[in-house]
């Protein structure tokens, strides 16, 4: 892949069509089983399909070619919370802000929303360790963690970020 210049990374709405291209960076990240990335695949093509039904979605490009995405939506059952469902970019161009730029793209349509609170679900596997690292440098904090929740010796790791202080307007649960 060519390198990426400054301001190259055009994110907007992906489409459709950009539907290969996601399988294509959701295997060559080599961490998700097979079932992952066909929930990934629907996931994404559900955000395209019918926007802002159950879900978002964002697209990075390069040259008009889809380099990343993330899907996020609100959590049902909640009145200011979402969920970031995935996010992936292509590890040819991780490390040079992509990401960064579409957590920042999704946090802005969150906020705008009215979001209060973000939740993100990831793995405890060791080659998740960046991407755990990634949602700390972002301001995400470890909110919780399940014990064998994948599989065996695969924990769930709960990340969260707050836009607002829910609890201390009233809010609660229960």
């Amino acid at each position: 892949m060519k390198a990426m210049g400054p301001g190259s990374v055009v994110l907007r709405a992906p489409r459709k069509t950009d539907a290969a291209r996601v399988r294509e960076i959701v295997d060559a990240a080599r961490i998700f089983r097979a079932d992952e990335v066909e929930v990934a695949l629907e996931v994404f093509v559900d955000a395209v399909t019918a926007p802002g039904k159950d879900y978002f979605a964002v697209g990075a490009y390069d040259d008009g070619r889809l380099i990343g995405f993330a899907c996020y939506g609100p959590t049902p059952c909640t009145l200011s919370t979402w969920d970031l469902y995935w996010i992936a970019v292509d590890p040819d161009v991780q490390r040079l802000g992509v990401g960064r730029r579409m957590m920042e793209a999704c946090e802005k349509v969150i906020r705008g929303r009215n979001g209060q609170l973000i939740v993100i679900e990831t793995a405890s596997r060791p080659d998740y360790a960046a991407t755990r690292a990634f949602y700390e440098t972002l301001g995400y904090e470890r909110a919780a963690r399940i014990s064998d929740y994948y599989a065996p010796g695969d924990d769930l790791v709960v990340f969260a970020k707050h836009f607002g202080s829910s609890m201390a307007e009233g809010g609660h649960h229960g």
